[in-house]
């Protein structure tokens, strides 16, 4: 007779009574002992591996037990899964869902111990779900009436747990004030009010050494000394606890606990707060910021205005016209012309970034252009450590930091036709390299870049002489996409022999002619395909151009040739 081999599952929701000599998952692993030895004619035997999870919610599939006893079955090591009942091995529809697929595959049965249930019957397999079900049920139920609770217990300003606050300590259902931390909660509410800005507040606490109190959870752990960190700091002076409420979702109740902070500072400090946070909002803090906002002018000198749209999730910025902004021009124009100038942020930004970090490698020069006299090594020395400090900043790509220092050295960037002139703000960038400039020479710290606006199917791109992308890098998503599909249903047509370029149509829901065209990018030359993701390839190398099907010739010098690789090389 083949052996059956039986692991046995227990799971308790709760850590209470675990400690005893013999508790609930003891009892449950008797119960399915002697099931098992019951079943021995069968031919079932039971492995030497316990798996239990005690204090875990059937929830969650994230349990020690469960994932060993999951390993073990994946391994082949068991041949049937023994539960007291069902909600033990989960109470999830899901989940239960998941497992019992899980040991299909494997081969294994399960068994409940007081509900005779067999998983490889349909009609078992009804019965368990209708019984998961009601589980799941009674599971929602008990979170409702759980959260149901919580609201009426901080309604009554009942504590209900959790970490408390710095300045307090848990007391019952009540906090206690500790004094000597409710001291310096205090003194961070009076100092955000004398300074104004957390910020100011966050760099006069660490001035002062003033740091979080050390202190120890229930279970032992110790946490804090460190300094306290701005989005603390907003935590802190944020929480109505501190004017003795209970906050509990949107709205606060009366606490039971004493207050730290007296009712007119609090209200002082939420109308601070308030007040400044509109400020940011006005204020340049997007993650991606107009890097050159007031600076750009077009080939008349009419400052451009920096702007965006949004498609999706993504965000794309522009230094457009004034008049195109309010839509009185086509905004399909993106050269100069009659209807004004509609150039991409990153394009331009990236373009004087390089400008700029050009100029900064050879800070000597740079400061002879300023009229800053070199008096000996140290002074050679500390010209050459702050340029190198202003290339890591712009090299950083952290928006603010980045806007700030060139909306401090760059005085001005024209866009004409065939160039983009750059020009230095010579006391800003003096500042930045921590030199003083002879003001007669003020007014010749300018930078000619030779690039010109083009337009290459609805993108714009700022172009080099040789043809090339200005900004190097600048690499087109879309056609590397369209190139990566490509290459995959090359690979199909040829692992697949029997599939035709119909079929490929028809299994990818797609026109022929379409999966056509985008095949043929399959045959570009490597040197193409490098170029393309170098962001190094002319700007005309784009998907609309590439439908023409004689610019992909057999011969790959051909194509260099046809695409305008070779100049762009050179």
């Amino acid at each position: 007779m083949k052996s059956i081999r039986c692991a046995i599952y227990t799971r308790k929701s709760s850590e209470e009574g675990l400690e005893q000599d013999f508790n609930s998952l003891d009892a449950q692993y008797a119960a399915c002992t002697a099931y098992v030895a019951s079943q021995a004619s069968e031919g079932w035997v039971l492995v030497k591996t316990r798996y239990d999870d005690g204090g875990i919610s059937g929830g969650t599939l994230e349990r020690p037990g469960l994932k060993a006893l999951l390993a073990d079955i994946a391994a082949g090591l068991i041949d049937n899964v023994v539960v007291y009942k069902v909600d033990r091995l989960t109470r999830s529809l899901l989940d239960f869902a998941k497992l019992v697929e899980a040991f299909d595959k494997a081969g294994v049965s399960f068994v409940s111990v007081t509900q005779s249930f067999n998983t490889t019957t349909s009609m078992g397999r009804l019965t368990l779900n209708m019984l998961l079900s009601f589980a799941q049920f009674e599971r929602e139920v008990t979170a409702e009436r759980i959260r149901d609770k919580i609201a009426a217990s901080k309604q009554r300003g009942m504590w209900m747990g959790g970490t408390p606050p710095i300045g307090y300590r848990p007391d019952g259902r009540s906090l206690a004030i500790v004094e000597e931390d409710a001291a310096t909660v205090r003194h961070i509410f009076q100092r955000y009010l004398e300074l104004g800005t957390v910020r100011a507040l966050h760099d006069d606490l660490i001035r002062e050494r003033i740091r979080q109190p050390k202190r120890t959870t229930t279970t032992g752990r110790t946490f804090g000394g460190t300094s306290f960190g701005r989005g603390q700091l907003y935590n802190l002076l944020n929480n109505p606890l501190y004017v003795g409420r209970i906050r509990h979702g949107s709205k606060t109740y009366l606490g039971s606990h004493p207050a730290i902070i007296d009712q007119e500072t609090w209200d002082r400090v939420q109308t601070k707060l308030a007040d400044n946070s509109q400020g940011v909002q006005q204020g340049p803090t997007v993650k991606d910021p107009s890097l050159l906002a007031g600076k750009v002018v077009d080939h008349e000198g009419q400052t451009l205005v920096a702007t965006h749209a949004c498609k999706g999730k993504v965000r794309y910025r522009y230094y457009v016209s004034r008049h195109l902004q309010h839509g009185t021009a086509s905004n399909n124009v993106a050269a100069n012309g009659t209807n004004g100038v509609r150039i991409p942020a990153s394009e331009l930004e990236q373009l004087v970034i390089r400008a700029v970090v050009a100029e900064l490698k050879n800070p000597i020069a740079l400061a002879g252009r300023l009229g800053a006299p070199i008096d000996g090594p140290h002074v050679v020395t500390s010209l050459v450590d702050k340029a190198a400090a202003v290339i890591a900043t712009l090299d950083s790509k952290r928006g603010l930091p980045v806007q700030v220092l060139l909306q401090r050295i760059v005085q001005r960037v024209a866009v004409q036709d065939d160039i983009v002139e750059l020009a230095f703000e010579p006391a800003g960038l003096s500042f930045a390299l921590g030199l003083e400039a002879d003001k007669s020479t003020a007014d010749v710290m300018t930078v000619t870049i030779p690039a010109r606006i083009r337009r290459t199917g609805m993108a714009v791109r700022f172009v080099l002489e040789t043809g090339q992308h200005a900004t190097a890098g600048a690499v087109d998503k879309k056609l590397v996409a369209a190139i990566v599909k490509a290459k995959a249903w090359w690979k199909r047509l040829q692992d697949e022999t029997d599939m035709t370029v119909a079929d490929l149509a028809e299994v990818e829901g797609l026109s022929r002619n379409y999966v056509n065209r985008v095949l043929r990018l399959a045959f570009l030359s490597p040197a193409v395909v490098n170029a393309i993701l170098d962001g190094t390839a002319p700007t005309d190398i784009n998907l609309e151009r590439l439908r023409d099907v004689k610019l992909i010739a057999p011969s790959w010098t051909k194509q260099h040739r046809l695409l305008g690789l070779a100049a762009a090389q050179h």
